[in-house]
This record gives C-alpha cells, structure tokens and sequence, in this order.
C-alpha cells in the first residue's frame, strides 16, 4: 500500500537549499484510467514495471517489480505515447525522505515534493521549500501530467 502525499515546492527556496544529486527518470504510461495506471520507469539505477490501483484519499495499492533495461526502453518506443521525463532528489528532513521532481520536457518549470507515510494521519514537519498540498488535485499525479503537460494548463 502506498500512502502519499504531495506538495508544490518553492523554486526559490528549493534552488537554494543544499541538496544532494539528483536521478534522471524517464516514465512511460501503458495504462491510465481511475482504477489503475501501469507504467514503466527508466531510471539510472534500474528499470521498473510499476502497477497502482485506485486512490482513495492519499492511498493506493501499489505493485512493481524489475524489468530489464532493453525491454523497459522497447516497450516505452512501442507501447507509450505519454512520457514523463524529470530528475528526482532524495532529502532526509527530520527522519523522512522527501522525493523532489523537478520536471522536464512539457512539465518544464513543475517542482513537487513527495513523502511516503505508513498511515493517513502520521504526523511530520514541512521543510521550509514546500509549499501547497496537491495531494487531492488529479492534475499534479503523475498519469496527468504525462497525458496533460502543466506548461499547457
């Protein structure tokens, strides 16, 4: 189960944190309705085949497994027309890890910010870079943003 949430980040805070090296994803849709999406992701360290069902509040069942590499980028070419492209960060605030996006390609200029939790009500402090929750607007998940570029809303 994976329980999420979102939030806008602060470009001008976020630029001028420290921060450690980001990891260039590239993420290509095969499936997208409200009940589940299927995608495959790219990324330096791996690839990845990653299944989520519908979400209900800020959770969602979420499956993935590994895929090899040729296959995941033969199956992006072949199967995926909505592409996402974005260098993720991974900060440890105050004993979470928070995943930064900064988005690429027609989501140019989006910052979100990302933290996993293991229940709905956990409790934890906002690094001084974020901003609005978007944890709720369909618009800010990924699946959107593939099919529905932020630089064309």
């Amino acid at each position: 189960m994976e329980i999420e949430r979102k939030f806008l980040v602060n470009k001008e805070l976020w630029q001028k944190s420290t921060k450690p090296a980001g990891q260039h994803i590239t993420q290509g849709y095969l499936s997208v309705d409200r009940n589940k999406t299927i995608r495959i992701r790219i990324t330096e360290s791996g690839s990845y085949m990653t299944i989520k069902g519908k979400t209900t509040n800020i959770s969602r069942e979420e499956y993935e497994f590994p895929v090899p590499w040729e296959m995941a980028t033969e199956i992006i070419q072949k199967f995926s027309e909505d592409i996402i492209e974005k260098v993720r960060y991974k900060v440890t605030y105050k004993g979470k890890i928070w995943e930064v996006d900064e988005f690429l390609g027609d989501n140019v200029g989006l910052l979100i910010a990302e933290i996993e939790l293991t229940h709905e009500q956990e409790n934890f402090e906002l690094p001084e870079w974020v901003g609005k929750e978007v944890s709720n607007d369909p618009r800010y998940f990924n699946a959107s943003l593939a099919m529905h570029p932020f630089t064309k809303w």
